[in-house]
This record gives C-alpha cells, structure tokens and sequence, in this order.
C-alpha cells in the first residue's frame, strides 16, 4: 500500500486507528440501540470502513462533505468527536447537531460535514446546491456527496447529475454499492447494475474502485476531488464494499443473503486487510493492539458522556429552524400558531 508504506508513521496508523474507531462505535452504537438508549433508526457502516476513511481522507479542510443516512463513520472520519456523536445517536445536547438530529441526520458545519439527509436521494440537489454555491462565490473547494446504491434509481440523482454536468458544478457524487438497497440486491432493481458507467449518460467521468482496499479509495478519491477544484469537473466514484450487518439495527440482514456470504465478506475484513498491510510496512502488533485499546477507551467514554448529558429543552426543540431575521416570513409556522400558542408542550403520560 503506497501510503501506508511511504507515510505509515504520520498517516497510516492514523487511518488505522480511524477504521477501528468506526468499527467499534457502530458496534457499540448497535448495544446501546438494542437497550433502548437510541431512538429512531439506526443504520451501521460496518464492514465499510476503508470507503469511510479514504474517502474523507482526500478532502481538504475546506471542501464540503454531504451524506445519506448512513452517516456515523463519515463523520467520525471528518473529525467528529466521539462523544458529539455518540450524544447525538442519544439525542443530547451535547451531540453534533444538538440532539435534534439523531442517528439519520450527524452534523458539524464547522468541519464542513452538512448531514446526514434521511431521505433517499435528498441530499444530492443539496450537495449539487453546495457545488452551485462554491462557484457563485468563485471558491476553490470541491463537493464530496455520499450516497447507496439503491439511490440512483431516484429522480434526485437524474437531476442532480444533469445540472452538475451542465453547469459543471465541482461535486464527486461517491456511490457508497454495498450490494443491497435495503434488501434488494443491486442488480435485481437496476438495469445498469454497473452503477459507474450511469455517468457516461451526462457525459462526466465515471470509475469504480474497490471500496475494501484503502490505498485505492484515497488514491481514485484525490485525483477526482482534484479534477473538481481544479475544473470544476464533476464525477462518479463507485466504491463497491459490503456491510456487516443488515440494513438498519432492526433488520438481522438474514432474509436476502445467506449467513455464509456474510462470513465469506467478513473474512476480508478492511479493517484486517490494513493490519496486515501496516505489519508489513514495519508496524508491531503491541503498537496496533494500543491503537485499540485506546479506541475502545474513547467509545466507553463516549457513552458515558452521552449518558450523562441533558436532552435538550422541550421549549426550544424548534430552536434554529428558521435563519436569523427571518421571524416576520415565519410568523404563522410558529408550534401551535393556528391557536396562538407559543410554546410546546410534552406530555410524557401520552407518550407524545
């Protein structure tokens, strides 16, 4: 691996630890969902990994990132703290989008992560927007916009696509093909199963890579990123990886594929497959094991954090839903307007 080999002791044990840090957050974040300390849904990337961090990994400090619902290891890779996300998944104040958000909706403006959209498809005219901004502005940066495969059977993508290629918008819309829209397997609800080749329809470059192999994904990632700063030069990133557990925490992921299938994915692990690769760049097992080790410390404190923080004020859940100045425009979307109300009301007996 070329950058675990030339810069192993400044950037590969740091993607390392990245992957482990997803892995053992969404392993946790599936304990806590299943004892009822997470509402909602709750949707894991593991087994994605090396698409999580390679990807982000190629971003600069300036570019936008905008994603599906499943969010948590995108945004631990964008730097995310631990204990923001974790808050979030329990509805805290103190998580990244202060507890309005949950699992579906991660976000941190200030490290240029805009969500977390849970509608499938939402958040390409989003990023595609984004993209419209960056050159409204004549800003230099680029627009990586994260998506499943089943999204790009949706009328959002068609349109997405087609203005980014018109107008020639900086945005890489990253195709995230674990090989099941929710349990539908890709090529039994698309025509072009080969989700990269979609792009030669709006005339931009399209290329698939190895969502597994890290050095690949970071390598595909930058140069595509580059070429959207540079020319504004949007593309398709077809990272084909798999997920380890089902669809969301509520589906066991056994219905539409076989448990050997799953462990046969699971015995190419992203994760082991850096490992390996770091040991042999001249890494020890006692050096990785304390990456480890310390991760797993992170993650426990990161429930605890999440545990002991406060939920948010009733009265103030509608808080920032509206941008500043703009009370007149919205004077009638008030809670409870039609009646005169100013305030919400939570009635824990009711359940509502």
């Amino acid at each position: 691996m070329q950058v675990l080999q030339e810069e192993r002791a400044a950037v590969g044990i740091d993607l390392y630890r990245q992957m482990v840090l997803i892995r053992e957050f969404e392993t946790e974040a599936e304990s806590q969902y299943k004892a009822a300390h997470i509402g909602g849904y709750c949707h894991l990337s593991s087994g994605q990994e090396a698409t999580n961090v390679g990807t982000v990994h190629a971003l600069e400090a300036d570019d936008l990132l905008v994603t599906g619902y499943r969010c948590h290891g995108f945004a631990l890779a964008r730097g995310v703290p631990a204990r923001a996300a974790m808050a979030e998944l329990f509805g805290r104040e103190g998580g990244c989008a202060n507890g309005r958000g949950g699992s579906m909706h991660l976000l941190d403006v200030e490290r240029g992560f805009y969500g977390g959209w849970g509608i499938v498809a939402g958040q390409l005219p989003i990023a595609t927007g984004l993209a419209l901004g960056l050159v409204r502005q004549d800003r230099p940066q680029a627009v990586l916009c994260e998506l499943g495969e089943g999204a790009v059977n949706m009328g959002a993508w068609h349109e997405s696509l087609n203005l980014a290629a018109v107008w020639r918008l900086p945005v890489v819309f990253l195709v995230v093909n674990n090989g099941y829209g929710m349990g539908t397997a890709v090529d039994r609800a698309s025509a072009e199963p080969d989700v990269f080749r979609r792009a030669e329809s709006y005339r931009m470059p399209g290329e698939r890579v190895d969502g597994d192999d890290l050095d690949a994904v970071i390598e595909a990632s930058e140069r595509l990123l580059s070429a959207a700063r540079q020319d504004r030069q949007p593309a398709v990133l077809e990272a084909v990886t798999y997920r380890f557990r089902g669809h969301s925490v509520a589906d066991a992921g056994l219905a539409y594929r076989t448990r050997e299938e799953i462990a046969e994915r699971e015995a190419r692990d992203p994760i082991s497959r850096v490992r390996e690769q770091l040991i042999a760049a001249g890494a020890s097992e006692e050096e990785l094991d304390a990456v480890v080790a310390e991760v797993e410390a992170e993650v426990a404190d990161a429930v605890a954090y999440a545990e002991a923080d406060a939920e948010p004020p009733v009265a103030e859940l509608a808080a920032g839903m509206h941008a500043a100045g703009s009370d007149a425009q919205f004077e009638r979307m008030r809670p409870g307007s039609p009646f005169g109300e100013r305030e919400l009301i939570f009635d824990a007996g009711l359940g509502r």
